[in-house]
Parts: C-alpha cells; structure tokens; sequence
C-alpha cells in the first residue's frame, strides 16, 4: 500500500528540540579526527535506520557524505533536486542513486553518481568510512559513504537533476540544538522524521533557507552518534 507523501515538510509541527544533546566539540571535526573514528571499529547502532517503510523487495543505493576541508573548518556539500523529478524533488540531499551492474562496491556508487550530478572528480575524494544502511520510503537500501574532498573544488552540476550544490559547515549540522523533531499523522500512522534548517548562502552567495529533512537529515543525526561514540 503506498504512504501518502509529505508534500510539505516545513508546514509539519515540530515536537521538539534536541537542545539537551551536547554538540560535538571541534576536536572531533577535523579530518585527522573523523579518519581515526573511521579506522576505529567498535560496536554501535544507528540512530534511525530508516523511514519506518518496510518492503519485500529493496533496491540498492549509495550517496556521497561529502566533506569539504576548508579553511575554517569541513563543511558538508549538498544538492537541491531540481522540482520536476519524480522522487524527493526540491529536497536537499546527498549526491547519490541506484547502484548499477559495474558498480565494485558502494563507495564506487556513490563516486559514479557524484561524478554524474555535480562533476566531482573520483581522485578528488578521499574515501574514509561508511555509516550503517538506511532503508528509505522509496524502497530503496542506502549506502552512506563518507568522504573528503581535496581542494580546489571544482563542480559541473547536471541541470537535469540539481538546481544548486551548497555548502554547510559541519559544526552546524553536529550540533543537536539545530535538530528539530517533527511529527504527523498520516494514513492513521504516526510519522516523525527529522529537520536542520540551515540559513546561509548558496552557490551564488544570496543568504536563504535550507530545509534539511528526512532521509538526509537522519544520516547526518547518525553521524553525529558516530562521531560522538
């Protein structure tokens, strides 16, 4: 049975704040940081393993966490979906897709697919770790890889898929107080899904807001329980 769609997720009450949840100090957002955290296996479990969907039949994908070294600290590279697509269009999200028959591994995935939609050159990225699967509403079973970019940061974006590729620091987003909890009714089911609005400037340097939300905002929250373990 199809879920009827969030169609506008900023209209969805927000039920709380993670105020409580101490960010993450800047000790633990530095490169050598997150590849020692990466190169360190311990146990854990994430946070949110997915939109609540549960299918018999599940598609495999990838997307790429990018983290870009700037000077003043990693920011996170994100995508805008242009608004004519027929999955998550306008939302804020990784680069990422489907896993294809050539693909080796995951991370080739999610390298192929950055390639794709914002021209990041496969050697520009530093492949440090993977975060657990995430399981969408889309059916699709999603592979966060996580990786550095090395500058100079050049992007080409494909016009068919991404309206704009931006930037936000990493401090921000791994800092609980900026983590909105949201909850709704829908189909006599309870839905929750989080948020990170994010105001600052695009690609073209005009200030606006960004709705960080769902499936991309869950991976950054398990993120932060990584990092945090």
């Amino acid at each position: 049975m199809a879920r009827t769609p969030i169609i506008d997720p900023t209209a969805i009450p927000v039920v709380g704040i993670d105020h409580h949840l101490p960010a993450l100090p800047a000790a633990r957002l530095t490169p050598q940081a997150l590849r020692h955290r990466f190169s360190t296996p311990r146990a854990w479990r994430a946070e949110i393993q997915g939109d609540g969907f549960v299918a018999n039949k599940l598609a495999a994908a990838s997307v790429l966490v990018p983290l870009v070294q700037r000077d003043a600290g990693l920011s996170v590279l994100l995508t805008r979906r242009t608004e004519h697509l027929r999955d998550h269009a306008g939302q804020i999200s990784f680069p990422g897709g489907r896993v294809e028959a050539g693909d080796a591994s995951a991370a080739a995935t999610a390298l192929r697919e950055a390639q794709e939609e914002v021209g990041l050159v496969p050697d520009s990225v530093e492949i440090i770790g993977t975060l657990p699967m995430y399981t969408t509403v889309t059916k699709y079973v999603v592979t966060p890889v996580v990786g550095l970019l090395h500058l100079p940061l050049t992007l080409k974006l494909d016009p068919f898929e991404v309206a704009e590729a931006f930037e936000v620091p990493l401090s921000f987003l791994m800092t609980p107080a900026h983590h909105q909890r949201h909850q709704v009714e829908l189909d006599g089911l309870s839905r929750q899904f989080l948020s990170m609005p994010w105001d600052g400037p695009g690609a073209d340097g005009v200030h606006r807001r960004y709705f960080i939300w769902g499936a991309t905002a869950a991976m950054l929250r398990n993120l932060y329980a990584f990092l945090s373990d």
